[in-house]
C-alpha cells in the first residue's frame, strides 16, 4: 500500500510584510536585533522604518543594515528596492539611550512599503524600554 502524505499550508498565516524582534524588552543602550521579512509579490519602490518612543521626542539611531554598520541618528530609515537583497530580508540592529520617566517606556517599530510615494501595506512590532541598571 502506498502512503499519501498530505501538507496543508495556511496561507492566511503567511504574510506579505512581517517585523521580527529578538527582545520585546531591551535596557537603555542595549542593541535590537530585528528582520524585516518581504513576501509581497507586487510592485513596491521604497522600505520605511518608523521607530517611535511613546511620550516622548527620543530616537532610536540605526546602527546596522545587512551587517553593514552606519550611522542614522533619525526616527526613520528609508531603503530604496535596488538596496534590498533578493531574498526579500533585511536585518538590522537599533539602539536607543532614552531614559524611562517611569520603570519602562513603550516603543514601536512600524515597517511600511511604498509605491509611488503612497503606502501599500505594514506591520508593526510593539516592544519596551526598561531602565539600565546602571542609570
Amino acid at each position: 500500500m502506498i502512503g499519501i502524505v498530505m501538507v496543508i499550508i495556511n496561507l492566511s498565516e503567511i504574510k506579505d510584510l512581517t517585523v521580527r524582534l529578538d527582545k520585546n524588552l531591551i535596557e537603555t543602550g542595549e542593541n535590537l536585533s530585528g528582520c524585516i521579512e518581504i513576501n509581497y509579490a507586487g510592485r513596491f519602490d521604497s522600505i520605511v522604518i518608523n521607530s517611535q518612543i511613546e511620550d516622548s521626542s527620543d530616537v532610536f539611531n540605526y546602527i546596522a543594515v545587512n551587517g553593514k554598520k552606519i550611522t542614522h541618528p533619525y526616527a526613520r530609515l528609508s531603503l530604496l528596492k535596488h538596496e534590498i537583497p533578493q531574498l526579500r530580508e533585511i536585518e538590522f540592529t537599533i539602539t536607543t539611550y532614552h531614559i524611562p520617566p517611569n520603570f519602562t517606556s513603550n516603543a514601536k517599530l512600524r515597517v511600511s512599503l511604498i509605491q509611488e510615494h503612497k503606502e501599500i501595506i505594514s506591520d508593526v512590532k510593539h516592544f519596551k524600554i526598561s531602565r539600565n541598571t546602571l542609570v
